[in-house]
């Protein structure tokens, strides 16, 4: 099976199981201030900056899908996208992790070939793409899903039916699924060539309480086609379609409701006129 060798390894998070481990366990020791265990949290979003900014977040929502029998599947959508973007999908091979490897769901992927339109990528040939790798150390060591396969889908209300047919495809072949929707939020400041609010504490609390508050009340009211509109007009989801397919698919497998597991900025570690909100939400 051909390896998709990790490349934010070492970087952005550990290149190590036991450096992942400790991160993990101190990610994980204040989850006693999170919202009770759900037993049918089905699918979450998270951010995708480095561990050090946002891994404590990432890490919280995975965990929290994890169940009482073992998963069969997980779907990753993430990528940097844009409405003109293709969709993308590494249809063979496995993943490389800390942890070994993530191989990919064959079945499903050319299922999702007969009936949408993807750019392909291999093992060898794909786009650096930090949205899906910084989630599969996570994966891997908390769900331990059988197969994964991740799906880079644009900002449109196409991607909303590939996340649907997921959900179908897994439910008629009797999966255990998980989703997991990657986005980081408002990215505020001369970096990123948005600063409509000022800067340092003024500008955090208006992405706070009303940029990226606009976007995270759209996703928990798992209002996918809401959160494509927030991205795009407010520019407080990096990768709205990513989230909104994610909720997407959540609610196709029977989800109904949604709770914010945490909420930051890269402010908070490291303050400064330029930085980016970071959430993490279930739904079951």
């Amino acid at each position: 099976m051909e390896l998709r060798k990790a490349v934010f390894a070492g970087s952005w998070y550990p290149d190590r199981a036991e450096a992942c481990d400790q991160e993990i366990e101190t990610y994980l020791s204040s989850e006693a201030d999170l919202p009770a265990s759900h037993p049918q949290w089905v699918a979450g979003i998270v951010p995708h900056a480095g561990w050090y900014y946002s891994g404590r977040i990432a890490c919280q929502v995975i965990h929290q899908l994890k169940g009482a029998e073992p998963i069969d599947l997980v779907v990753v959508f993430g990528m940097h996208l844009h409405p003109g973007s293709p969709n993308y999908m590494m249809t063979q091979g496995a993943w490389e992790t800390p942890y070994g490897e993530l191989p990919v769901a064959e079945p499903l992927a050319q299922a999702l070939l007969e009936r949408f339109a993807f750019q392909v990528e291999t093992p060898r040939r794909f786009n650096r793409d930090n949205t899906v790798e910084l989630q599969l150390p996570f994966i891997k060591r908390l769900l331990d899903p059988a197969a994964i396969l991740a799906i880079g889908v644009p900002p449109t209300a196409r991607s909303l039916e590939i996340g649907r047919a997921v959900a179908d495809w897994a439910k008629a072949n009797k999966q255990r699924l998980r989703i997991v929707g990657s986005t980081d939020l408002t990215h505020y400041g001369e970096n990123y060539g948005f600063s409509p609010h000022g800067r340092a504490a003024k500008a955090v609390a208006w992405v706070r309480d009303e940029n990226d508050r606009r976007v995270i009340d759209a996703m928990l009211a798992m209002a996918p086609e809401q959160v494509l509109e927030e991205g795009l007009s407010q520019q407080n989801a990096c990768c709205s379609g990513a989230a909104a397919t994610a909720i997407a698919a959540a609610k196709q497998l029977g989800a109904t409701q949604a709770k914010t597991i945490a909420y930051a900025t890269s402010y908070d570690k490291s303050p400064g006129d330029s930085f980016v909100g970071y959430a993490g939400v279930v739904f079951g």
